[in-house]
């Protein structure tokens, strides 16, 4: 149950975010407002392991394989993407292809066993609620 309130509380953080972040974006720029939001982020991630967390900063060292630690690299090109998506096609229309292409992605990140997911087996239904969420998408853009 926690990890569906979780979830239903990332999504929302997403979608606002993405609002905030594009609505900075018109006021500044788009890499200045993504540095904030690294930076921010950083510094927010920062003080809540001087608080909670404290596992030793060194064990960052011992990931392997190292594109393991690219999160973060992608998380300037994800906050990137957001921003231009929503203020080129709403954040509607926008989150919903970004959460349409989460769901495609990941599916075949579990499919595949990539970045050392265990390997989920194929499903139908899974095929099935992709396409139907893409025909979600043709219905909300059909004006």
């Amino acid at each position: 149950m926690w990890g569906i309130l979780i979830a239903l509380l990332s999504g929302a953080l997403m979608s606002v975010q993405g609002v905030l972040n594009t609505e900075a974006t018109k006021q500044t720029g788009i890499w200045v407002a993504a540095g904030w939001v690294q930076l921010t982020a950083f510094l927010t991630c920062l003080i809540l392991w001087f608080f909670a967390d404290k596992s030793p900063i060194g064990a960052l060292g011992s990931v392997r394989p190292l594109y393991m630690l690219s999160g973060g690299l992608i998380g300037a090109f994800i906050t990137y993407t957001v921003i231009r998506s929503m203020d080129g096609l709403g954040p509607a229309k926008a989150t919903l292809l970004i959460v349409i292409t989460q769901i495609v992605v990941a599916y075949g990140i579990e499919l595949f066993g990539l970045f050392g997911v265990e390997r989920a087996p194929f499903e139908w239904k899974k095929l099935i609620g992709a396409l139907i969420a893409i025909a979600g998408i043709v219905v909300f853009r059909w004006e």
